[in-house]
């Protein structure tokens, strides 16, 4: 039976990699420190697939066609979708077996997932995959949530799916080791009069419930506060789902800096998992 490895979250932004000077010096290099840091700890893994969680700004699903969860279960992936993110066009591997196993034990759990055999990832997938220079062969499962067009799937309902992956992936014999990067937030606004602001103190208070035991306080604190946090907050849904995967052993967060000039809390971290 697989092996969860290790579980690791990070924000993502276009700008990290469009303009990457925007930002002093010394909080540019700070980034770069903890995102190469995350590439070491996923390296040092070793997984044979990587689950990604993010979303999917509207460049795969539209009004017509919003699901709250999705999964790809392709051979490959092309990336960026977007014509001006500064980053190489390329296929990031899939695990269609893994993929399609996944959404097999969801709808058996009571989840009810899309299947997409043909997803186009956008920087929310790339970014910190370049970021932290993830190994280009190790294939990808993307998980895609829904944070950008209403109605949401509910906080509570992101951490009941991450504890059912946890559960699907340690019981799935098609690989002995397994990684999850989930990649979103935090606090941001985007396309209104507050984006540029970074609300530090949600950030922070996210974080420190993450690393505590107390799930109930969890999900009361990111329900009741993401408003205040800006539009793109609502991505800390990914963390949750992460979180679920993970467990209560607690959260080592390697790098977080409120970045207004980057429009974003910015946060790389790594859940501690119970043996």
């Amino acid at each position: 039976m697989a092996e969860i490895v290790g579980v690791f979250a990070a924000s993502h932004t276009p700008v990290m990699l469009n303009f990457p000077g925007l930002i002093a010096e010394g909080d540019l290099a700070e980034v770069q420190a903890g995102f190469a840091e995350l590439g070491r700890r996923i390296a040092a893994c070793r997984a044979q697939a990587i689950v990604v969680i993010s979303d999917d700004h509207m460049h795969n699903f539209f009004l017509d066609n919003l699901p709250a969860f999705a999964i790809g279960a392709a051979e490959g992936y092309e990336t960026p979708i977007e014509a001006w993110l500064k980053a190489d066009k390329r296929v990031l591997p899939g695990d269609p077996v893994l993929g399609a196993y996944l959404v097999g034990e969801a709808y058996e759990a009571g989840f009810d997932p899309a299947l997409s055999l043909n997803l186009t990832l956008d920087h929310g997938t790339l970014t910190p995959l370049e970021l932290a220079g993830v190994d280009r062969t190790t294939p990808i499962v993307p998980v895609l949530v829904n944070c950008v067009q209403p109605p949401l799937p509910t906080m509570r309902r992101c951490l009941e799916l991450g504890g059912f992956l946890g559960r699907a992936l340690r019981v799935y014999t098609g690989v002995d080791r397994v990684a999850v990067l989930a990649t979103g937030g935090l606090s941001h606004d985007v396309g209104t009069p507050r984006m540029g602001l970074v609300n530090e103190a949600f950030d922070r208070g996210f974080l420190n419930h993450l690393g505590g035991g107390d799930a109930a306080a969890l999900l009361d604190f990111a329900t009741r506060q993401v408003n205040e946090a800006g539009n793109g907050a609502e991505e800390v849904r990914m963390w949750l789902t992460a979180h679920g995967i993970a467990g209560p052993g607690g959260l080592d967060v390697i790098y977080y800096k409120g970045l207004p000039d980057w429009y974003a809390g910015i946060g790389v971290a790594q859940w501690r998992l119970e043996t």
